[in-house]
């Protein structure tokens, strides 16, 4: 089988084997020490072994390594005086709970007793109170009941409130799940792995590993499906045998061989499948990759139909002949299949058409990379294909699917939203400011008419290079981060939020000049938010705004809670349209930077992907909730709605939202009371 992505650290190195080796050693020691105390003073022990778990969880290898050692875990006592001391009554319900936990110490020993619950059911434990058969079942209904922590990368609520914990609790339900096996909790799996596609992330990396994974154990004749088979094979065949002529995953050069075998009518039905495949679920077969270099020599005809291009996109390919070819000849590869996709959607947005788009696409062929640029891309991506080919396939990806740029484990989410904006609706200047940071590895941007240069800023809001990104925000996220954070360093002695200054200047002279905030700055208690809501329903809602369409995004601010209606933390995404839904109510369709707009935000603010007339990439809430967790827009002060013709019943129903969620210990004395009936929100308009 065609491997589509690796996962850094599944065969670690010598010098990894020795440091696991040293970290194993240290583990060995504290569960001695443990071992050797009494029963009492055995607490005292227990953060030397917590410790020193963690450094070893943290290097591949280590979760089998404790694994390995899970029963003399227990009898040295790690779970004596704990919830998880008797296995046999652990309810796998409960488990999500403890790995979100924001104590550390809590999800290391949750992560201990699910490693022990593998030991015991792949037979390697023999434990006195709890069968292989038990323990298996145990595992299977914890991997059910906590699907997303198997291939979606970390929330921005995780991230904030367990830094590297989040990642590591997705490692070991990896590994969860390569022991387990995914029988019992294929329906759920297939569900979720289409739930995120029908998001077109760009990045699906995880997605095609799970896939992998799945198409292995669906290769097993004692494996019964059942009723999941056809979702299983749909997803299977859209990577490893779209079509009769790879049906059985041959390798690409048996493919080849056929496709030079091919007659025209072959060709075509080739290309219209692999065109059918890729459109409906978002993921690019390696074997496409190699169709598509194939048939430069046989005419633009079959190339459109293997891009699966509407009547927008064959026209941009014939206008552009000679530029899509050079297009396809370095930047599509086998290894690089998904770009395929970004291609295809790129040429139906007709952007090329834009005067500085075509030409700039001509520079980005030619660009020659720094040296810095070249090494980030190998040491991230892997010497085949070169830095320059892997990088154009990011340009093609992010162009064509805006809203699939992801922030990955890291809080960079202005960033994020910058490229999606420029993506979006700047292209030609989004591959300038690239240029600028692969070519010359320093960007400047210009605030209030003086010049910044990221080479020349101080720190941005991530600590460390981020790695988990596509090839275009890898080398331009850490220029822009450090860029944002020196334009708010230059409005730290201004009154009220830098944010009012900070976002035109930086993601562009489309974003509204007006600007309101409902938290005071000094404080964080809520203000003025009567006057907040009715000028957002004024300047986006069509009811009060004159029936005005939002021509540009526009950047925003929301206060993130969890599924509790906790506050989080303050995050940005981008507002896109106002529209009613099918079922006519009237819905807020934003982009969210965090890789899966997919989010529960507690009190019933549950975003929607799909079924609400979404578009792909697109979160979207009904326009009370939406506005209950907003925090910071912008809007042209120009355009005047009608703030005074919002009912005030539709304001109560808003500020319901905010006093049951984040803004419980924000609202001052003698504020607006809520609506008795938050059932109301998002009911359709009169």
């Amino acid at each position: 089988m065609i491997s589509t992505s690796s996962v850094p650290g599944d065969a670690p190195g010598s010098d990894g084997a020795v440091l696991l080796g040293k970290r194993l050693a240290a583990l060995d020691d504290a569960m001695r020490a443990m071992a050797d105390t009494r029963d009492f003073g055995k607490h005292l022990k227990l953060r030397q072994v917590l410790d020193a778990m963690r450094r070893v969880l943290l290097q591949p290898g280590g979760f089998a390594a404790v694994q390995a050692r899970a029963e003399a875990l227990e009898e040295a006592g790690l779970f004596r005086g704990t919830d998880w001391a008797s296995p046999e009554i652990l309810v796998p319900a409960l488990s999500g709970g403890s790995l979100h936990s924001t104590d550390a110490d809590t999800v290391l020993i949750e992560a201990a007793s699910e490693l022990r619950m593998l030991a015991v059911a792949t037979g390697a434990y023999t434990h006195p109170t709890m069968s292989a058969e038990d323990a298996r079942q145990f595992l299977s209904q914890v991997l059910a009941m906590n699907l997303t922590l198997l291939f979606t990368p970390p929330s921005e609520a995780e991230r904030t409130t367990q830094g590297r914990t989040a990642q590591l609790i997705r490692d070991l339900f990896r590994h969860l799940g390569e022991q387990v096996g995914y029988a019992n909790i294929l329906d759920r799996l297939v569900e979720e792995i289409w739930r995120i596609l029908r998001q077109r992330p760009i990045q699906v990396d995880q997605v095609q590993a799970m896939i992998t994974q799945i198409a292995v154990y669906r290769g097993d004749p004692d494996v019964d499906l059942g009723p999941s088979g056809q979702g299983v094979d749909r997803l299977i065949s859209s990577l490893f045998g779209t079509t009769e002529a790879c049906r059985e995953d041959p390798g690409i050069e048996v493919y080849r061989s056929r496709l030079e075998a091919m007659d025209p009518s072959a060709l075509q039905y080739e290309a219209a499948g692999f065109a059918r495949a890729m459109h409906d679920t978002g993921l690019v077969s390696p074997y496409h990759a190699e169709l598509l270099r194939f048939l430069l020599a046989e005419g633009d005809y079959l190339l459109a139909e293997a891009l699966g291009l509407s009547g927008t996109g064959r026209d941009s390919m014939l206008r552009f002949h000679k530029l899509v070819h050079r297009l396809i000849a370095e930047a599509v590869h086998p290894e690089t299949a998904q770009c395929v996709y970004g291609l295809a959607l790129l040429l139906d947005r007709g952007i090329l058409y834009e005067p500085a788009v075509e030409p700039a696409l001509w520079r980005q062929l030619g660009l020659t990379l720094s040296a810095n640029a070249r090494e980030r891309l190998t040491l991230a991506f892997g010497p085949t294909p070169a830095p320059e080919a892997r990088l154009l396939s990011g340009v093609l990806s992010m162009l064509g699917l805006p809203l699939g740029v992801g922030q990955g484990d890291n809080p960079t989410c202005q960033s994020a939203r910058a490229l999606s904006m420029w993506a979006y609706n700047d292209p030609d200047y989004l591959l300038q400011v690239l240029v600028w940071a692969a070519r010359d590895d320093e960007v400047i941007m210009h605030f209030e008419g003086q010049s910044i240069s990221s080479t020349e800023s101080s720190g941005g809001v991530a600590t460390t290079l981020p790695t988990d990104l596509d090839p275009v925000s890898l080398l331009v996220v850490p220029h822009l981060d450090r860029i944002y954070a020196e334009m708010g360093r230059r409005c730290a002695d201004r009154p009220g939020d830098p944010h009012r200054w900070v976002n035109p200047e930086f993601h562009g002279w489309w974003a509204g000049r007006g600007f309101r905030i409902n938290v005071d700055v000094g404080t964080g208690k809520l203000i003025d938010l009567d006057e907040f809501l009715r000028h957002f329903y004024a300047s986006y809602h069509p009811d009060y705004n004159g029936g005005r369409p939002l021509i540009h995004p526009q950047p925003a601010g929301v206060a993130v809670t969890d599924s509790a209606a906790r506050y989080v933390g303050w995050h940005a995404i981008t507002v896109l349209r106002v529209n009613l839904d099918p079922q006519e109510v009237m819905r807020v369709y934003f982009f969210n930077p965090n890789n899966d707009s997919g989010q529960d935000w507690g009190d019933g603010v549950v975003v929607g992907t799909a079924g609400n007339g979404e578009r792909f990439g697109e979160g979207s809430l009904p326009f009370e909730q939406f506005a209950s967790r907003l925090y910071i827009y912008h809007y042209d002060p120009f355009e005047r709605g009608a703030p005074e013709r919002v009912p005030a019943e539709d304001l109560r129903r808003v500020v319901g939202y905010i006093e049951r969620s984040w803004g419980a210990d924000r609202l001052p004395a003698g504020s607006m009371q809520a609506a008795p009936d938050p059932s109301e929100a998002g009911s359709p308009r009169p």
